[in-house]
């Protein structure tokens, strides 16, 4: 999804322009005061040498990514930086995002907040407005920066391109997010927290030139190694068994292959700069997988991402820190901030939803992983997602909608799309990928242990466990959007929302079946 300026420099609002609601119902929930819940007193110091005794922090973010990587099983991808990587530290296999987008996704792990909480739910909002976080809620950043960590967004370490200095928040009010893009101060302000965002898995499109292109290239694909082929690939079962969609499918895993590749010359810099013995390493992905089923929707495709944490050797680590091992409980993306947090000394604040899960003092574990898709771009579609060990609900507030709903940016870059219209359209589509571009139901259960690809919806089975199943899922996801203040019910003003039409339009042009007139 398109990138957006880094934030601004205003000053901050008074506290009267701040939106607390959300919040004030959340220290409601848990049954503390208002005093107790407030986030703002005065910020945590630290003397110089309590700082330096912290550790570096490096967070590694790839774009638009499932599990597929060669230490995780994926076949036909070579990535040894990274699997050595979890070989040597904790490998997640059951992290979940709360958006499969990013802007909303990246909203809600700077933060700790869920986007539906904060009103950052909807793709690429704020931006042009006089929006504040709630009142108590700060970027990640700013919390660091409190007890001495010097904060970096980086894109280049000398003249290699290892990022894209990417913020993509739904907040640009709260003051700069991070001191400085520039790799060479870490070395000389230690502790610092540095986060490097991934080009790969992303198409290159930020000329805004999209519409004039017949195949859209993916960022660096001409560097990237072709490990896959059409010939070795094997893409889902929900996709046609057709050339173009083999050749896609090859493109996505050589991205990936190709993402490895920066990894590795990050973590070379590392130890040429002598800061890998004293730099946690936490590499995630933002949001699910760059294919047509995969970003934008709430199944296990645009949600499911891969984690691991990695502690040098000299480095003491949390007592539960096993090198090369394998972590299978649930959890939410949301919970990297607070983890992050006491990785620096920090106490998260109570008010915060982050919950810990790796440290000294972690909060009970999750059952369940909430996720939330909303307006992306021009296209106006209300999910929510409960994700639970085995099940995962998804409940289409948008009833009749679903993955064939037009999309500019899907349409013009994700060509297995366009691709399944032509064949439905020929009577050449059957079975899983004949349903997908049908309209999708008020609700969806998937038994992801049985049915890993979520084809077949359990909504209406009979099963008694199935049944029993969709009965606890129901209600963990009204509880969650009562608790957390989901304000995805709320619409947007047709002035906001109309402005996105015209601009996807002229970046990635209207497909001919789709009768469009620009507003006058």
């Amino acid at each position: 999804m398109p990138l957006e300026p880094s934030n601004s420099q205003e000053d901050y609002t008074s506290m009267n322009q701040r939106a607390p609601y959300p919040l004030l119902l959340l220290c409601f929930v848990l049954g503390v005061t208002l005093q107790s819940c407030e986030t703002s007193p005065t910020p945590p110091t630290t003397t110089a040498s309590a700082s330096a005794d912290l550790p570096n922090i490096l967070w590694l973010v790839g774009e638009n990514m499932n599990l597929d990587l060669g230490i995780y099983g994926a076949e036909n991808v070579y990535t040894p930086h990274l699997d050595s990587l979890a070989e040597r530290g904790i490998r997640y296999t059951k992290v979940f995002a709360t958006s499969p987008v990013c802007a909303p996704s990246r909203s809600a792990f700077m933060t700790g907040m869920y986007q539906t909480t904060t009103d950052t739910h909807h793709m690429r909002s704020h931006r042009d407005d006089d929006y504040r976080l709630p009142e108590g809620v700060r970027p990640i950043t700013h919390r660091l920066q409190d007890v001495g960590y010097h904060t970096a967004n980086i894109k280049y370490i000398g003249e290699k391109e290892v990022g894209t200095a990417k913020l993509d928040l739904n907040f640009v009010n709260e003051g700069p997010v991070y001191q400085t893009d520039d790799w060479s101060t870490l070395k000389n302000n230690q502790p610092f927290f540095a986060q490097i965002n991934m080009p790969e898995n992303e198409y290159d499109i930020y000329d805004r030139q999209t519409y004039k292109h017949e195949r859209v290239t993916w960022y660096g694909e001409e560097q990237h190694p072709q490990i896959a082929t059409q010939e070795n690939v094997s893409p889902p079962p929900y996709y046609p068994d057709h050339p173009l969609v083999r050749e896609e499918w090859a493109r996505y895993l050589n991205s990936t292959s190709g993402m490895d590749i920066r990894i590795g010359w990050i973590l070379d810099q590392l130890r040429e700069d002598g800061l890998a013995d004293n730099t946690i390493i936490v590499f995630f992905g933002d949001n699910g997988r760059m294919e047509p089923r995969g970003i934008h929707w709430p199944w296990d495709t645009g949600l499911h991402v891969p984690l691991i944490i990695y502690y040098p050797e000299n480095l003491q680590a949390p007592q539960q820190f096993e090198r090369g091992a394998v972590n299978e409980d649930v959890i939410s993306l949301l919970d990297i901030t607070a983890t992050t947090l006491t990785m620096a000394g920090i106490t998260p604040p109570m008010s915060m939803q982050s919950k810990v899960f790796f440290g000294e003092h972690t909060d009970p574990p999750r059952k369940y992983a909430f996720g939330a898709r909303d307006r992306i771009d021009e296209t106006e579609l209300r999910m929510r997602s409960v994700r639970g060990e085995r099940y995962h609900y998804i409940r289409n507030y948008s009833e009749g909608e679903g993955f064939a709903t037009l999309n500019r940016y899907k349409e013009k870059c994700f060509r297995i799309k366009p691709l399944m219209r032509q064949m439905l359209e020929a009577g050449e589509l059957t079975g899983p990928a004949y349903a997908l571009m049908q309209p999708m139901p008020y609700e969806l259960l998937y038994d992801t242990l049985e049915d890993p690809h979520e084809i077949n919806n359990l909504a209406e089975s009979d099963n008694p466990d199935h049944r029993e199943a969709l009965i606890q899922l129901r209600a963990a996801l009204d509880i969650w959007e009562a608790e957390t203040g989901d304000l995805g019910f709320r619409p947007e003003a047709r002035e906001i929302v109309a402005p996105f039409e015209k601009e996807m339009h002229d970046w990635f042009g209207t497909p001919d079946w789709h009768d469009y007139t620009p507003a006058p």
